[in-house]
């Protein structure tokens, strides 16, 4: 099939990768570098390095609303849009200009979690299981018809990175299948049981350790590694980067042994923590060159 390719972050790489194997990608579309690091340099997004390295066309307009990037949109004749974590809303127009319409890949069971951090709120939210859905792009938010869907448990000590590597590949091999049995009717999403998975605010990064154990460990899985769960020690604010429930109670934010805190509920054990200006280290590596009070606020 002659394909346009439509994504921008790391996620959408393995999909850009499935696809070149087996199609003609007549063009990537991407989000335009943005400045990056200390010195602001623009740096390219994952999928423009990769479509580059792959010699592939690569186009970032800011807006497809207008009719000159719609048209040159439709003129690239694409049999079929295949949009992953792309960034761009897709006015009408350009939805119905590839034959077979555009494709979304989607990472939750919808209609649960439309929206734009779905691997980060079924972690946060406790969910059993998450998954992968092939939808039929419309003009409403992930509203679309389901051509395919695969679930997925999450596991106790999963974070949104973990979560987020596996569906990636998840969504890689669901695609490749889901393009040979085009033209199919797609299954109409369920009216009941919509969730939406707003932006995650940084607001939200901050432990209150009077929280049962239970939402603090899913807070801090499922906003590592960003924005990452913080608390203060010492003046200095420290990300927790991974955590498991654990034994033992006391006053919320009671440090009781090693990495575990006490929360309003039960306890969990720090395994994987971040200081400022130093990378991801296990909680003993931390805790060698980190005192701990007896209480975190």
């Amino acid at each position: 099939m002659k394909i346009i390719f439509m994504g921008t972050p790391e996620f959408s790489v393995p999909v850009l990768d499935a696809l070149a194997q087996q199609h003609e990608i007549v063009a990537v579309y991407c989000q335009p570098p943005r400045p990056a690091g200390r010195g602001k340099a623009e740096r390219a997004s994952p999928v423009q390095a990769r479509a580059e390295a792959l010699g592939l066309q690569v186009r970032h307009p800011t807006s497809l609303r207008s009719m000159e990037a719609q048209q040159d949109f439709a003129a690239l004749g694409a049999d079929v849009a295949v949009v992953v974590a792309y960034g761009l809303i897709l006015p009408q127009a350009v939805l119905d200009a590839p034959r077979l319409g555009c494709l979304n890949i989607h990472a939750s069971l919808l209609p649960r979690w439309r929206g734009a951090a779905p691997i980060h709120r079924a972690i946060m939210a406790g969910d059993a299981e998450t998954g992968i859905c092939i939808m039929q792009m419309e003009a409403g938010l992930d509203t679309g018809p389901v051509l395919m869907r695969q679930p997925t448990p999450i596991a106790n000590d999963e974070t949104t990175a973990d979560l987020h590597d596996r569906l990636s590949q998840m969504g890689a091999a669901l695609i490749v299948q889901v393009l040979p049995t085009l033209p199919q009717a797609a299954e109409p999403q369920a009216e009941a049981g919509v969730t939406y998975a707003a932006k995650i605010d940084k607001s939200e990064a901050r432990i209150d350790w009077t929280r049962p154990a239970a939402e603090v460990d899913r807070q801090i899985r499922g906003l590592s590694p960003f924005p990452g769960a913080w608390c203060e020690i010492g003046g200095e604010r420290v990300k927790l980067l991974r955590s498991t429930l654990a034994e033992g109670q006391g006053e919320a934010g009671q440090v009781l042994t090693g990495f575990t805190i006490a929360c309003g509920e039960g306890a969990v054990e720090i395994t994987q923590a971040q200081r400022e200006g130093k990378k991801p280290m296990a909680a003993a590596e931390v805790l060698r060159g980190l005192i701990l009070p007896d209480r975190l606020s």
